[in-house]
Protein backbone atom coordinates (compact mmCIF):
# COMPACT_ATOMS: atom_id res chain seq x y z
CA UNK A 1 0.00 0.00 0.00
CA UNK A 2 1.72 3.24 -1.16
CA UNK A 3 -1.16 5.26 0.17
CA UNK A 4 0.74 7.33 2.51
CA UNK A 5 4.03 7.54 0.42
CA UNK A 6 2.66 9.77 -2.39
CA UNK A 7 -0.87 10.10 -2.55
CA UNK A 8 -1.87 12.74 0.02
CA UNK A 9 -5.04 14.27 -2.42
CA UNK A 10 -7.27 11.40 -2.35
CA UNK A 11 -9.88 12.24 -4.47
CA UNK A 12 -13.10 12.31 -3.18
CA UNK A 13 -16.32 10.98 -5.47
CA UNK A 14 -19.80 12.35 -4.98
CA UNK A 15 -21.01 9.83 -1.60
CA UNK A 16 -24.62 8.76 -3.59
CA UNK A 17 -23.01 8.20 -6.82
CA UNK A 18 -20.26 5.94 -5.44
CA UNK A 19 -23.63 3.65 -4.96
CA UNK A 20 -25.14 4.30 -8.79
CA UNK A 21 -22.02 3.08 -9.83
CA UNK A 22 -22.03 -0.05 -7.95
CA UNK A 23 -25.13 -1.63 -8.23
CA UNK A 24 -24.75 -1.31 -11.63
CA UNK A 25 -20.76 -2.64 -11.91
CA UNK A 26 -21.39 -5.44 -9.84
CA UNK A 27 -25.17 -6.03 -10.88
CA UNK A 28 -24.84 -10.13 -10.43
CA UNK A 29 -22.77 -10.12 -7.40
CA UNK A 30 -23.54 -11.63 -4.19
CA UNK A 31 -24.39 -8.57 -1.86
CA UNK A 32 -25.79 -9.39 1.78
CA UNK A 33 -26.15 -12.76 3.87
CA UNK A 34 -27.93 -13.38 7.04
CA UNK A 35 -25.79 -15.64 9.15
CA UNK A 36 -27.19 -19.19 9.44
CA UNK A 37 -30.01 -18.26 7.02
CA UNK A 38 -30.21 -19.25 3.09
CA UNK A 39 -31.01 -16.04 2.13
CA UNK A 40 -28.17 -14.43 -0.16
CA UNK A 41 -29.59 -11.48 -2.07
CA UNK A 42 -27.35 -10.44 -5.32
CA UNK A 43 -27.12 -6.59 -5.50
CA UNK A 44 -29.54 -6.44 -8.14
CA UNK A 45 -32.12 -7.83 -5.92
CA UNK A 46 -30.91 -4.98 -3.15
CA UNK A 47 -31.44 -2.80 -6.02
CA UNK A 48 -34.90 -3.93 -6.38
CA UNK A 49 -35.39 -3.56 -2.66
CA UNK A 50 -34.35 -0.08 -2.96
CA UNK A 51 -36.67 1.13 -6.08
CA UNK A 52 -39.41 -0.23 -4.41
CA UNK A 53 -38.83 1.97 -1.53
CA UNK A 54 -38.03 5.10 -3.42
CA UNK A 55 -41.44 4.33 -5.35
CA UNK A 56 -42.89 4.34 -1.40
CA UNK A 57 -41.54 7.67 -0.26
CA UNK A 58 -42.63 9.58 -4.04
CA UNK A 59 -46.06 8.00 -3.33
CA UNK A 60 -46.50 9.04 0.52
CA UNK A 61 -44.87 12.54 -0.58
CA UNK A 62 -41.34 12.27 1.48
CA UNK A 63 -38.97 14.73 -0.26
CA UNK A 64 -35.36 14.68 -0.61
CA UNK A 65 -33.81 16.59 2.74
CA UNK A 66 -36.79 14.77 4.98
CA UNK A 67 -35.53 12.31 7.33
CA UNK A 68 -36.15 8.70 7.76
CA UNK A 69 -35.55 7.13 11.40
CA UNK A 70 -33.88 3.46 11.17
CA UNK A 71 -34.51 1.56 14.40
CA UNK A 72 -33.54 -1.89 15.00
CA UNK A 73 -31.11 -5.23 15.20
CA UNK A 74 -28.48 -5.42 12.34
CA UNK A 75 -30.37 -7.43 9.63
CA UNK A 76 -30.69 -7.42 5.75
CA UNK A 77 -34.19 -5.56 5.72
CA UNK A 78 -32.05 -2.76 7.44
CA UNK A 79 -29.47 -2.23 5.30
CA UNK A 80 -32.06 -2.06 2.50
CA UNK A 81 -33.86 0.98 4.49
CA UNK A 82 -30.40 2.88 4.79
CA UNK A 83 -29.45 2.38 1.15
CA UNK A 84 -33.05 3.24 -0.03
CA UNK A 85 -33.11 6.58 1.78
CA UNK A 86 -29.77 7.74 1.27
CA UNK A 87 -29.76 7.32 -2.66
CA UNK A 88 -33.37 8.44 -2.41
CA UNK A 89 -31.77 11.74 -1.33
CA UNK A 90 -33.42 11.35 2.33
CA UNK A 91 -31.65 11.91 5.48
CA UNK A 92 -31.08 8.74 7.39
CA UNK A 93 -31.20 8.77 11.31
CA UNK A 94 -30.08 5.27 12.36
CA UNK A 95 -30.60 4.59 16.27
CA UNK A 96 -29.24 2.08 18.15
CA UNK A 97 -31.54 -0.80 19.13
CA UNK A 98 -30.51 -0.62 22.53
CA UNK A 99 -32.06 2.72 23.43
CA UNK A 100 -34.69 2.67 25.73
CA UNK A 101 -38.41 3.83 23.82
CA UNK A 102 -38.26 7.04 25.65
CA UNK A 103 -34.54 8.03 24.21
CA UNK A 104 -35.69 6.31 20.75
CA UNK A 105 -38.98 8.76 20.55
CA UNK A 106 -36.88 11.83 21.70
CA UNK A 107 -34.30 11.56 18.91
CA UNK A 108 -37.15 10.84 16.31
CA UNK A 109 -39.21 13.68 17.89
CA UNK A 110 -35.94 15.56 17.75
CA UNK A 111 -34.34 14.77 14.19
CA UNK A 112 -38.35 15.88 12.90
CA UNK A 113 -38.55 12.19 11.00
CA UNK A 114 -41.16 11.50 9.18
CA UNK A 115 -40.89 7.87 8.35
CA UNK A 116 -39.88 5.66 11.23
CA UNK A 117 -38.82 1.48 10.47
CA UNK A 118 -38.26 -0.24 13.29
CA UNK A 119 -38.19 -3.41 14.97
CA UNK A 120 -41.40 -5.11 16.85
CA UNK A 121 -39.85 -6.09 19.38
CA UNK A 122 -38.63 -2.42 20.07
CA UNK A 123 -42.41 -0.98 18.69
CA UNK A 124 -44.41 -2.76 21.23
CA UNK A 125 -42.60 -0.13 24.33
CA UNK A 126 -43.30 3.04 22.35
CA UNK A 127 -46.25 5.21 22.97
CA UNK A 128 -47.30 6.19 19.30
CA UNK A 129 -49.11 9.07 20.37
CA UNK A 130 -46.08 10.24 21.66
CA UNK A 131 -44.09 10.23 17.91
CA UNK A 132 -44.96 14.29 16.59
CA UNK A 133 -43.75 14.39 12.60
CA UNK A 134 -44.03 10.90 11.58
CA UNK A 135 -46.03 9.84 8.74
CA UNK A 136 -46.14 6.12 9.35
CA UNK A 137 -44.30 3.55 11.07
CA UNK A 138 -43.09 0.57 9.28
CA UNK A 139 -42.55 -3.18 10.43
CA UNK A 140 -38.83 -3.92 9.49
CA UNK A 141 -39.32 -7.59 10.10
CA UNK A 142 -42.61 -7.81 8.41
CA UNK A 143 -43.23 -4.62 5.94
CA UNK A 144 -46.51 -3.96 7.61
CA UNK A 145 -47.75 -0.41 8.93
CA UNK A 146 -47.44 -0.53 12.56
CA UNK A 147 -48.83 3.32 13.04
CA UNK A 148 -49.69 6.13 10.49
CA UNK A 149 -51.01 9.87 10.56
CA UNK A 150 -54.58 9.99 9.87
CA UNK A 151 -53.65 11.88 6.38
CA UNK A 152 -51.14 10.07 5.20
CA UNK A 153 -52.95 7.15 4.00
CA UNK A 154 -49.76 5.17 4.24
CA UNK A 155 -51.80 1.50 4.31
CA UNK A 156 -52.95 2.50 0.89
CA UNK A 157 -49.62 2.98 -0.89
CA UNK A 158 -48.42 0.17 0.15
CA UNK A 159 -51.24 -1.53 -1.25
CA UNK A 160 -50.92 -0.44 -4.36
CA UNK A 161 -46.96 -0.43 -4.45
CA UNK A 162 -46.70 -3.96 -6.54
CA UNK A 163 -48.64 -2.30 -9.24
CA UNK A 164 -46.94 0.86 -9.11
CA UNK A 165 -43.62 -1.11 -9.53
CA UNK A 166 -45.03 -3.24 -12.43
CA UNK A 167 -45.87 -0.41 -13.92
CA UNK A 168 -42.54 1.32 -13.69
CA UNK A 169 -40.82 -1.65 -14.83
CA UNK A 170 -42.42 -4.00 -16.89
CA UNK A 171 -39.30 -6.26 -17.68
CA UNK A 172 -38.10 -6.26 -13.80
CA UNK A 173 -35.41 -3.49 -13.52
CA UNK A 174 -32.52 -3.65 -15.07
CA UNK A 175 -28.86 -1.59 -14.44
CA UNK A 176 -30.22 1.07 -17.23
CA UNK A 177 -32.63 2.05 -14.42
CA UNK A 178 -30.13 2.97 -11.43
CA UNK A 179 -30.34 5.98 -11.45
CA UNK A 180 -30.00 8.11 -7.85
CA UNK A 181 -30.26 11.30 -6.15
CA UNK A 182 -27.81 14.11 -7.34
CA UNK A 183 -27.26 15.61 -3.96
CA UNK A 184 -24.13 17.95 -3.24
CA UNK A 185 -21.33 16.03 -1.09
CA UNK A 186 -21.77 19.43 1.14
CA UNK A 187 -25.83 18.21 2.06
CA UNK A 188 -26.06 16.33 5.11
CA UNK A 189 -26.61 12.28 4.30
CA UNK A 190 -26.70 11.01 8.14
CA UNK A 191 -28.06 12.33 11.52
CA UNK A 192 -26.15 10.05 14.02
CA UNK A 193 -27.19 10.32 17.61
CA UNK A 194 -24.19 9.27 19.43
CA UNK A 195 -24.34 6.35 22.26
CA UNK A 196 -21.37 8.61 24.28
CA UNK A 197 -20.77 7.20 27.94
CA UNK A 198 -21.03 10.66 29.14
CA UNK A 199 -24.41 11.52 29.47
CA UNK A 200 -27.30 12.22 26.48
CA UNK A 201 -26.99 11.62 23.18
CA UNK A 202 -26.14 14.58 20.24
CA UNK A 203 -27.19 14.26 16.23
CA UNK A 204 -24.17 14.26 14.82
CA UNK A 205 -24.60 15.75 11.20
CA UNK A 206 -23.14 13.88 8.62
CA UNK A 207 -22.29 15.02 5.29
CA UNK A 208 -21.81 13.04 1.84
CA UNK A 209 -18.24 14.66 2.00
CA UNK A 210 -17.78 13.38 5.36
CA UNK A 211 -19.46 9.50 4.67
CA UNK A 212 -17.17 9.44 0.93
CA UNK A 213 -14.30 10.21 2.86
CA UNK A 214 -14.16 7.12 5.24
CA UNK A 215 -15.28 4.68 2.63
CA UNK A 216 -13.24 6.43 -0.45
CA UNK A 217 -10.34 6.04 1.58
CA UNK A 218 -11.84 2.18 2.51
CA UNK A 219 -11.63 1.81 -1.21
CA UNK A 220 -7.85 3.52 -1.77
CA UNK A 221 -7.15 1.43 0.98
CA UNK A 222 -8.35 -1.66 -0.35
CA UNK A 223 -9.63 -2.68 2.79
CA UNK A 224 -12.41 -4.36 0.88
CA UNK A 225 -12.48 -5.62 -2.91
CA UNK A 226 -14.83 -6.67 -5.60
CA UNK A 227 -15.87 -10.40 -4.35
CA UNK A 228 -14.55 -10.08 -1.11
CA UNK A 229 -16.08 -11.25 2.04
CA UNK A 230 -16.57 -9.43 5.19
CA UNK A 231 -18.42 -10.32 8.48
CA UNK A 232 -20.54 -7.80 9.69
CA UNK A 233 -21.24 -8.13 13.83
CA UNK A 234 -20.87 -4.81 14.90
CA UNK A 235 -23.89 -2.48 15.13
CA UNK A 236 -24.16 -0.68 11.67
CA UNK A 237 -26.35 1.81 13.57
CA UNK A 238 -22.67 2.91 14.86
CA UNK A 239 -20.33 4.84 12.70
CA UNK A 240 -17.66 2.33 12.50
CA UNK A 241 -19.64 -0.69 11.68
CA UNK A 242 -21.94 1.51 9.49
CA UNK A 243 -18.49 3.04 7.62
CA UNK A 244 -16.56 -0.58 7.67
CA UNK A 245 -18.59 -3.58 7.98
CA UNK A 246 -21.54 -1.92 4.84
CA UNK A 247 -20.90 1.71 3.55
CA UNK A 248 -17.10 0.54 1.98
CA UNK A 249 -17.71 -3.24 0.80
CA UNK A 250 -21.08 -2.09 -0.58
CA UNK A 251 -19.02 0.54 -2.65
CA UNK A 252 -16.47 -1.84 -3.93
CA UNK A 253 -18.99 -5.24 -4.86
CA UNK A 254 -18.42 -6.85 -1.63
CA UNK A 255 -20.34 -9.93 -0.02
CA UNK A 256 -21.55 -8.79 3.53
CA UNK A 257 -22.73 -11.77 6.01
CA UNK A 258 -24.24 -9.98 8.87
CA UNK A 259 -24.13 -12.10 12.35
CA UNK A 260 -27.52 -10.60 13.72
CA UNK A 261 -26.59 -11.90 16.98
CA UNK A 262 -24.86 -10.94 20.04
CA UNK A 263 -20.85 -11.46 19.02
CA UNK A 264 -19.73 -13.43 22.38
CA UNK A 265 -16.76 -15.14 21.56
CA UNK A 266 -17.96 -18.69 20.82
CA UNK A 267 -20.53 -17.56 18.27
CA UNK A 268 -18.07 -15.32 16.56
CA UNK A 269 -15.33 -17.87 15.92
CA UNK A 270 -17.65 -20.22 14.43
CA UNK A 271 -18.76 -17.38 12.45
CA UNK A 272 -15.64 -16.38 11.60
CA UNK A 273 -14.05 -20.11 10.38
CA UNK A 274 -17.50 -20.33 8.49
CA UNK A 275 -17.37 -16.85 6.33
CA UNK A 276 -13.59 -16.27 6.31
CA UNK A 277 -14.03 -12.80 5.70
CA UNK A 278 -11.08 -11.05 3.73
CA UNK A 279 -10.99 -7.88 6.61
CA UNK A 280 -11.77 -8.52 10.65
CA UNK A 281 -13.19 -4.94 11.61
CA UNK A 282 -13.65 -5.25 15.65
CA UNK A 283 -13.40 -3.74 19.06
CA UNK A 284 -11.01 -4.18 21.71
CA UNK A 285 -13.29 -5.76 24.07
CA UNK A 286 -13.89 -8.72 21.57
CA UNK A 287 -9.94 -9.42 21.05
CA UNK A 288 -9.58 -9.27 25.19
CA UNK A 289 -12.09 -11.72 25.69
CA UNK A 290 -10.48 -13.95 23.06
CA UNK A 291 -7.17 -13.67 24.81
CA UNK A 292 -8.59 -13.88 27.90
CA UNK A 293 -10.81 -16.84 27.60
CA UNK A 294 -8.17 -18.98 24.78
CA UNK A 295 -4.59 -17.58 25.03
CA UNK A 296 -3.91 -16.76 28.59
CA UNK A 297 -4.65 -20.28 29.83
CA UNK A 298 -3.05 -21.96 27.28
CA UNK A 299 0.67 -19.87 27.77
CA UNK A 300 -0.35 -19.82 31.51
CA UNK A 301 0.23 -23.39 32.02
CA UNK A 302 3.46 -24.40 34.27
CA UNK A 303 5.81 -26.19 31.49
CA UNK A 304 4.82 -23.70 28.68
CA UNK A 305 5.64 -20.67 30.99
CA UNK A 306 9.07 -22.70 31.44
CA UNK A 307 9.18 -23.46 27.40
CA UNK A 308 8.62 -19.93 26.27
CA UNK A 309 11.38 -18.69 28.70
CA UNK A 310 13.63 -20.96 26.29
CA UNK A 311 15.28 -18.82 23.15
CA UNK A 312 14.36 -20.31 20.20
CA UNK A 313 11.51 -22.43 21.38
CA UNK A 314 9.00 -19.36 22.57
CA UNK A 315 9.49 -18.08 18.38
CA UNK A 316 8.18 -21.71 18.00
CA UNK A 317 5.46 -21.55 19.83
CA UNK A 318 4.69 -18.07 19.02
CA UNK A 319 4.11 -19.05 15.59
CA UNK A 320 1.66 -21.83 16.53
CA UNK A 321 -0.26 -19.82 18.73
CA UNK A 322 -0.28 -17.02 16.02
CA UNK A 323 -1.48 -20.06 13.37
CA UNK A 324 -3.90 -20.86 15.78
CA UNK A 325 -5.12 -17.42 15.90
CA UNK A 326 -5.64 -16.83 12.34
CA UNK A 327 -6.92 -19.74 11.47
CA UNK A 328 -9.87 -18.75 14.33
CA UNK A 329 -10.66 -15.70 12.31
CA UNK A 330 -10.80 -17.80 9.27
CA UNK A 331 -7.47 -17.67 7.92
CA UNK A 332 -8.43 -15.76 4.79
CA UNK A 333 -7.90 -12.07 5.98
CA UNK A 334 -5.43 -9.44 5.62
CA UNK A 335 -5.67 -8.03 8.68
CA UNK A 336 -7.82 -6.89 11.85
CA UNK A 337 -8.68 -3.39 12.68
CA UNK A 338 -9.48 -2.70 16.38
CA UNK A 339 -11.03 0.64 17.03
CA UNK A 340 -14.06 2.12 18.92
CA UNK A 341 -11.62 2.17 22.46
CA UNK A 342 -8.06 2.15 23.62
CA UNK A 343 -6.62 -1.48 23.01
CA UNK A 344 -5.45 -3.59 26.68
CA UNK A 345 -1.71 -2.82 26.21
CA UNK A 346 -0.97 -6.32 27.95
CA UNK A 347 -2.83 -8.06 24.59
CA UNK A 348 -1.56 -5.56 22.38
CA UNK A 349 2.01 -6.25 23.49
CA UNK A 350 1.77 -10.49 22.84
CA UNK A 351 -0.53 -9.81 19.82
CA UNK A 352 2.43 -7.90 18.34
CA UNK A 353 5.27 -10.56 19.99
CA UNK A 354 3.14 -13.62 18.07
CA UNK A 355 3.58 -10.86 14.81
CA UNK A 356 -0.58 -10.89 14.61
CA UNK A 357 -1.62 -8.76 11.80
CA UNK A 358 -3.56 -6.27 13.59
CA UNK A 359 -3.89 -2.28 13.63
CA UNK A 360 -5.24 -0.03 15.74
CA UNK A 361 -7.29 2.80 14.46
CA UNK A 362 -9.01 5.63 16.28
CA UNK A 363 -12.00 7.65 15.04
CA UNK A 364 -15.14 8.96 16.49
CA UNK A 365 -18.76 9.47 15.26
CA UNK A 366 -18.48 12.91 14.78
CA UNK A 367 -15.61 12.18 11.75
CA UNK A 368 -17.85 9.46 10.57
CA UNK A 369 -15.55 7.85 12.18
CA UNK A 370 -12.05 7.98 10.99
CA UNK A 371 -9.32 10.02 12.13
CA UNK A 372 -6.35 7.74 11.83
CA UNK A 373 -4.97 4.26 10.99
CA UNK A 374 -1.94 2.63 9.48
CA UNK A 375 -1.92 -0.70 7.85
CA UNK A 376 -0.65 -3.42 10.09
CA UNK A 377 2.42 -3.91 8.61
CA UNK A 378 4.05 -0.51 9.49
CA UNK A 379 1.74 -0.01 12.81
CA UNK A 380 3.39 1.15 15.78
CA UNK A 381 2.89 -0.65 18.83
CA UNK A 382 0.84 1.39 21.53
CA UNK A 383 -0.78 3.76 18.84
CA UNK A 384 -3.37 4.38 17.12
CA UNK A 385 -2.34 5.06 13.45
CA UNK A 386 -0.76 7.44 11.55
CA UNK A 387 -3.48 10.63 10.56
CA UNK A 388 -5.42 10.27 7.21
CA UNK A 389 -4.04 12.20 4.48
CA UNK A 390 -7.45 13.92 4.22
CA UNK A 391 -7.27 15.03 7.54
CA UNK A 392 -4.81 16.92 10.28
CA UNK A 393 -3.84 16.55 13.78
CA UNK A 394 -2.40 18.70 16.67
CA UNK A 395 -2.14 18.20 20.06
CA UNK A 396 -2.93 21.13 22.76
CA UNK A 397 0.43 20.93 24.46
CA UNK A 398 3.76 22.53 24.59
CA UNK A 399 5.79 19.70 24.08
CA UNK A 400 3.19 17.33 21.54
CA UNK A 401 5.59 14.64 21.59
CA UNK A 402 5.94 14.27 24.83
CA UNK A 403 3.27 15.70 27.41
CA UNK A 404 -0.23 14.61 26.23
CA UNK A 405 -2.87 17.24 25.43
CA UNK A 406 -6.37 17.44 23.84
CA UNK A 407 -6.42 16.15 20.32
CA UNK A 408 -7.59 18.34 17.70
CA UNK A 409 -8.68 17.33 14.22
CA UNK A 410 -9.95 19.30 10.82
CA UNK A 411 -10.69 18.08 7.34
CA UNK A 412 -12.63 15.90 5.39
CA UNK A 413 -14.46 13.60 7.93
CA UNK A 414 -15.43 17.03 10.14
CA UNK A 415 -18.85 16.65 10.74
CA UNK A 416 -21.24 19.48 9.68
CA UNK A 417 -21.94 19.92 13.94
CA UNK A 418 -25.08 19.06 16.16
CA UNK A 419 -28.53 19.15 14.82
CA UNK A 420 -30.25 21.79 16.11
CA UNK A 421 -27.58 22.15 18.88
CA UNK A 422 -25.75 25.34 17.97
CA UNK A 423 -24.00 25.61 22.19
CA UNK A 424 -23.09 21.65 21.49
CA UNK A 425 -21.37 22.31 17.67
CA UNK A 426 -19.60 25.58 19.37
CA UNK A 427 -17.94 23.66 22.03
CA UNK A 428 -16.55 21.23 19.96
CA UNK A 429 -15.62 23.19 16.94
CA UNK A 430 -14.08 26.37 16.83
CA UNK A 431 -13.76 28.91 14.91
CA UNK A 432 -10.45 27.47 12.71
CA UNK A 433 -12.86 24.44 11.90
CA UNK A 434 -10.55 22.64 14.55
CA UNK A 435 -12.84 19.72 16.24
CA UNK A 436 -11.45 19.76 19.95
CA UNK A 437 -12.16 15.02 20.15
CA UNK A 438 -11.71 15.25 24.37
CA UNK A 439 -9.00 12.83 24.07
CA UNK A 440 -5.94 13.08 25.12
CA UNK A 441 -2.74 12.39 22.98
CA UNK A 442 0.56 12.45 22.09
CA UNK A 443 1.14 12.91 18.25
CA UNK A 444 5.03 12.38 16.79
CA UNK A 445 6.00 15.07 13.51
CA UNK A 446 4.81 12.59 11.09
CA UNK A 447 1.20 12.59 12.64
CA UNK A 448 1.07 9.24 14.70
CA UNK A 449 -1.28 9.61 17.61
CA UNK A 450 -1.13 7.95 20.78
CA UNK A 451 -3.84 8.00 23.13
CA UNK A 452 -3.65 8.42 26.66
CA UNK A 453 -7.30 8.94 27.58
CA UNK A 454 -10.54 11.57 27.78
CA UNK A 455 -9.91 14.76 29.32
CA UNK A 456 -13.15 14.29 30.79
CA UNK A 457 -12.07 11.13 32.58
CA UNK A 458 -8.57 12.49 33.64
CA UNK A 459 -8.12 12.80 37.41
CA UNK A 460 -5.96 15.34 39.02
CA UNK A 461 -3.92 14.32 42.05
CA UNK A 462 -3.28 15.87 45.19
CA UNK A 463 0.60 16.35 44.25
CA UNK A 464 -0.52 17.44 40.68
CA UNK A 465 0.02 14.43 37.94
CA UNK A 466 -2.63 13.76 35.28
CA UNK A 467 -4.02 10.21 35.98
CA UNK A 468 -6.16 8.70 33.57
CA UNK A 469 -8.18 5.81 34.68
CA UNK A 470 -8.14 3.99 31.45
CA UNK A 471 -4.47 3.22 31.88
CA UNK A 472 -4.67 1.67 35.33
CA UNK A 473 -8.27 -0.02 34.32
CA UNK A 474 -6.23 -2.02 31.61
CA UNK A 475 -3.71 -3.50 34.03
CA UNK A 476 -6.67 -4.41 36.41
CA UNK A 477 -8.64 -6.20 34.02
CA UNK A 478 -5.41 -8.47 33.56
CA UNK A 479 -5.33 -9.20 37.33
CA UNK A 480 -6.82 -12.88 38.34
CA UNK A 481 -10.20 -12.88 39.20
CA UNK A 482 -11.26 -9.80 37.35
CA UNK A 483 -13.57 -9.44 34.89
CA UNK A 484 -14.16 -5.62 34.38
CA UNK A 485 -13.08 -2.08 36.27
CA UNK A 486 -13.61 1.20 36.82
CA UNK A 487 -11.22 3.38 38.58
CA UNK A 488 -13.03 6.06 40.26
CA UNK A 489 -11.92 9.28 42.53
CA UNK A 490 -13.77 8.60 46.01
CA UNK A 491 -12.85 11.48 48.73
CA UNK A 492 -9.94 12.08 46.94
CA UNK A 493 -8.62 8.64 46.83
CA UNK A 494 -8.21 6.28 43.85
CA UNK A 495 -11.21 2.98 44.38
CA UNK A 496 -11.36 0.76 42.04
CA UNK A 497 -14.87 -0.42 41.44
CA UNK A 498 -14.51 -4.36 40.33
CA UNK A 499 -17.12 -6.78 38.33
CA UNK A 500 -15.55 -10.08 39.30
CA UNK A 501 -14.77 -12.89 37.00
CA UNK A 502 -17.35 -15.58 38.71
CA UNK A 503 -16.08 -18.38 36.09
CA UNK A 504 -12.81 -17.99 37.48
CA UNK A 505 -13.75 -17.63 41.66
CA UNK A 506 -16.22 -20.96 40.79
CA UNK A 507 -13.34 -22.97 39.27
CA UNK A 508 -11.03 -22.12 41.83
CA UNK A 509 -13.43 -22.63 44.66
CA UNK A 510 -13.12 -19.39 46.28
CA UNK A 511 -16.64 -18.10 48.25
CA UNK A 512 -18.74 -15.59 48.46
CA UNK A 513 -16.79 -14.98 51.74
CA UNK A 514 -13.30 -15.12 50.61
CA UNK A 515 -13.94 -12.64 47.81
CA UNK A 516 -12.97 -9.38 50.39
CA UNK A 517 -9.75 -11.04 50.42
CA UNK A 518 -9.14 -12.23 47.45
CA UNK A 519 -9.89 -8.59 45.92
CA UNK A 520 -7.42 -7.15 48.65
CA UNK A 521 -4.27 -9.26 47.23
CA UNK A 522 -5.45 -7.99 43.45
CA UNK A 523 -5.06 -4.58 44.95
CA UNK A 524 -1.80 -4.93 46.53
CA UNK A 525 -0.60 -6.98 43.21
CA UNK A 526 -1.81 -3.97 41.48
CA UNK A 527 -0.59 -1.62 43.50
CA UNK A 528 3.27 -2.82 43.06
CA UNK A 529 3.18 -2.52 38.99
CA UNK A 530 1.49 1.08 38.99
CA UNK A 531 3.21 4.51 40.06
CA UNK A 532 2.86 5.81 43.33
CA UNK A 533 0.28 8.34 42.49
CA UNK A 534 -1.93 5.67 40.60
CA UNK A 535 -2.05 3.23 43.53
CA UNK A 536 -5.95 2.19 44.59
CA UNK A 537 -6.84 2.77 48.31
CA UNK A 538 -9.57 0.18 47.63
CA UNK A 539 -11.51 -2.00 45.63
CA UNK A 540 -15.28 -1.96 46.09
CA UNK A 541 -17.10 -5.17 44.44
CA UNK A 542 -19.69 -4.56 41.56
CA UNK A 543 -23.15 -7.01 41.90
CA UNK A 544 -23.27 -6.94 38.35
CA UNK A 545 -21.57 -5.99 34.91
CA UNK A 546 -21.36 -1.94 34.12
CA UNK A 547 -23.84 -0.94 31.73
CA UNK A 548 -22.54 -0.56 28.32
CA UNK A 549 -23.37 1.69 25.65
CA UNK A 550 -23.64 -0.31 22.17
CA UNK A 551 -20.09 -0.15 21.09
CA UNK A 552 -19.46 -1.85 24.80
CA UNK A 553 -17.85 0.95 26.50
CA UNK A 554 -18.61 1.09 29.93
CA UNK A 555 -21.27 4.20 30.85
CA UNK A 556 -18.39 5.54 33.03
CA UNK A 557 -20.67 9.10 33.71
CA UNK A 558 -23.14 6.16 35.73
CA UNK A 559 -20.76 5.52 38.52
CA UNK A 560 -18.40 8.67 38.70
CA UNK A 561 -20.49 10.61 41.33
Amino acid sequence: MTLYENDISMKIKNFIKIYEKSFIENWDLPALSEYGKNNTANYSDLATSMARAHLLYESIGLKPGDKVALCGKDSAAWVKVYMATVTYGAIIVPILSEFNPKDITHIVNHSGARMLFISDHIWEHMEPDSLLNVMGVLSLERKVVLHEAPESELQRHIRLLNRRFNRKYPEGITPHDVKYADRDNSEVIEINYTSGTTGFSKGVMLTGENLAGNVCFGMKSELHFRSSRALAFLPLAHAYGCAFDMLTPLAVGSHITILGKTPSPRILLKALAEVKPNLVITVPLILEKIYKSQILPMISKGTMRWTLAVPFLDSLIYSKIRKKLIDAFGGEFEEVIVGGAPLNHEVEEFLHKIKFPFTVGYGMTECGPLISYTPWRKFIVGSSGKTLPIMESKIESEDPENIPGEICVRGTNVMKGYYNNPEATEAVLDKEGWLHTGDMGTRTSDGTLFLRGRSKTMILSASGQNIYPEEIEAKLNNMPFVAESLVVERDGKLVGLVYPDFDATDKFGITFNDMDSTMENVRKELNKIVAPYEQLSKIVLMPNEFEKTPKRSIKRFLYTH
